[in-house]
């Protein structure tokens, strides 16, 4: 997550809408409108709404319209503990509102049951997750009280180091700490998934042994392939995989060296999780906006200012380039998920193991954890 960091991680940060318009008809994947499809990390906004405002008819349409069935949402703040608490229950908040105003679009996702309602009704589940552990600060209680109100999934650390563990870009290294193991239990207690995204690779290992669940890796890529530190080394994807997780690769900039990431970049990166992990546990976490990116002047002054931001408060991380978008232009369609599934599928990647990269392995390991 590189915008969220900068507007607390809010649903309706700031974000590009309208499309590229391609020169020919992407790859389609005939039983995507059956499929459960989940995107690990994702977010809902456009770059003209302020924090707090309601989604925009154009949003709204364009969430019913994706094929999406899950969005793990980040809700709350990263890289901040002030206010966090306070900020995480806001956003929470506004989601809240949102599914009320449009409950045959959105659907609240609490249980591996909700999952399927939400498939089933072709609605667009919300699942609430944390990119950082700072809400909770040192009162674990307070896990109880975010699961109350339907946070599901907690990711321990964000780049920097806080109160339970290292992020990647801390040169320490200094894995979990004490606090930490006693999250990672109350986590466990409490049916609240694990996700180690921008954990440190000894944070992610102590954690990954910790937890008595699986765990997630909502949104990476493969550092056997790139080796940035956003990236997870082959030891840490197989130790998921060999704990009934699932590692979720992600649309960003990290895909490659440099340049835009293009969908063969992430087929790449995908293909490569799937031979370490095995098909069983590996997925799709955006870390994008759901609407396509508009390519226009305003995003681009607005991205280079995140970069310069992220760069002053010392959270970006290798890779962020301010000339090198959050977006890949040949899936910038809010139905990306379908048409990457067309170009997996004319790779020769079956049906059944298309379903399972999509959101079929999300939804084991959800519904397993979650009940």
């Amino acid at each position: 997550m590189i915008r969220g960091a900068l507007a607390g991680a809010a649903a309706f940060a700031a974000g590009a809408a309208g499309p590229l318009r391609a020169a020919m008809s992407p790859p389609r994947w005939a039983p995507y409108d059956e499929a459960m499809v989940i995107d690990g990390c994702g977010f809902i906004g456009d770059a003209d709404s302020g924090p707090g405002e309601a989604l925009s008819k154009q949003l709204i349409d364009e969430a019913r319209g994706s094929g999406l069935r899950v969005l793990q949402t980040t809700v709350g703040p990263v890289a901040q503990y002030e206010g966090a608490y306070e900020e995480a229950v806001r956003s929470i908040g506004l989601w809240e509102n949102e599914i009320d105003r449009h409950p045959n679009v959105f659907a609240r996702v609490r249980t591996g049951a909700d999952l399927e309602r939400a498939r089933r009704e072709k609605k667009l589940g919300v699942v609430y997750q944390f990119q950082d552990s700072a809400p909770i600060g040192e009162k674990l209680e307070r896990v109880d009280d975010f699961h109350r109100i339907g946070l599901r999934t907690v990711q321990l650390t964000y780049n920097v180091r806080n109160l339970v563990g290292d992020g990647c870009m801390e040169a320490g290294n200094a894995g979990i700490s004490r606090f930490g193991h006693s999250l990672i239990e109350r986590l466990n207690e409490r049916r609240i998934l694990i996700d180690l995204a921008h954990s440190g690779r000894r944070t992610a290992t102590e954690a990954i042994a910790a937890s008595k669940a699986p765990v997630l890796i909502s949104h990476t890529g493969c550092a056997a392939l790139v080796e940035r530190p956003r990236n997870k080394t082959d030891a840490e994807l197989r130790a998921v995989a060999d704990g009934g997780g699932v590692v979720g690769i992600y649309l960003m900039p990290f895909l490659r060296e440099s340049g835009q990431p293009m969908a063969a970049d992430l087929i790449r990166h995908i293909e490569h999780a799937v031979k370490i992990c095995g098909e069983d546990h590996v997925g799709i976490g955006t870390d994008n906006m759901l609407s396509p990116v508009d390519l226009s002047e305003k995003y681009k002054a607005r991205h280079r200012e995140d970069i310069r931001d992220r760069r002053r408060l010392g959270i970006s991380a290798p890779g962020e380039s301010e000339t090198v978008y959050l977006y890949i232009p040949d899936l910038n369609t809010p139905r990306r998920f379908e048409t990457l599934a067309g170009m997996l599928s004319a790779r020769g990647h079956s049906d059944s193991v298309i379903g399972k990269i999509l959101g079929g392995n999300f939804a084991r390991v959800m519904g397993q954890v979650w009940g």
